[in-house]
């Protein structure tokens, strides 16, 4: 069996498990969903109003995306390894073909797709519910590629979390205290102008900053989010590997 062809077995494998827990697949979409509700329904943006809600609607957009991009792959590839470690699996994978990378790369494309549909609801919904604007570019072709490719990065930091915690409470808890931090501190929700001068300048660690950046330069039409997805791209590849090199081999 190929590469690929062992790929997409495990692929296919981890869409039906994820498919038969419904409460998982539920609250992927309603979420995000509620938090749109919320934020840009009920609360509405209030330009030149001040406070955190001070930038219009479309500046949001990526937040919103952001928040499947990040809290979903962190978990879902965090719980799967603690649930595989706790229950064996990993001990009878080492005895299979399948190398920790391609089994680290099904998992990052179930959630390409898991994700890639909720950002699709999410961008409609912030659309119809708020009073956001967007700029129909060439460029909007380019916006699922920045969520896939966030999606990868943040499943090889689920796979290191997960390698790294020690139950799956231990991953809710690692993904929480990791995902909370850089959702409102990466040019997400919370502009640069609102944080101290002196803390700006460390919002280029966060990842998610030019997710933020690249797909708000899309929507707005701004242009210039080429480098940001070319940053995106290198970081996804230096975490998937690191990510892949902590999946358990078996104990």
């Amino acid at each position: 069996m190929s590469r690929v062809a062992r790929i997409a077995t495990e692929t296919r494998a981890a869409s039906r498990s994820f498919l038969r827990r419904r409460t998982a697949v539920f609250f992927t979409f309603f979420f995000p969903v509620i938090l749109v509700v919320i934020f840009g329904a009920l609360v509405r943006t209030q330009p030149t109003g001040g406070g955190l809600f001070a930038e219009p609607a479309g500046y949001y957009i990526p937040g919103y995306l952001a928040v499947v991009v990040l809290f979903t792959p962190l978990s879902r590839v965090g719980s799967e390894i603690a649930r595989h470690r706790d229950g064996g699996r990993f001990e009878k994978l080492a005895t299979t073909p399948l190398s920790r990378a391609e089994w680290l790369l099904a998992h990052a494309a179930v959630n390409v797709g898991i994700i890639g549909a909720a950002s699709l609801l999410i961008f409609g919904l912030v659309l119809a519910v708020t009073d956001a604007t967007l700029a129909f570019t060439p460029a909007l072709a380019v916006l699922p590629v920045f969520v896939a490719v966030a999606v990868a990065l943040f499943c090889g930091v689920g796979a290191i979390l997960g390698a790294v915690a020690d139950s799956q409470d231990g991953v809710i808890a690692a993904s929480n205290t990791v995902a909370l931090p850089l959702l409102f501190l990466s040019e997400t929700f919370v502009p640069p102008t609102l944080l101290p001068a002196w803390f700006r300048p460390a919002m280029a660690a966060s990842p998610l900053t030019y997710f933020a950046r690249g797909t708000r330069a899309i929507t707005s039409g701004a242009g210039g989010w080429t480098g940001e997805l070319l940053l995106l791209v290198a970081l996804a590849v230096v975490f998937l590997a690191v990510g892949a090199a902590a999946v358990p081999r078996g104990e």
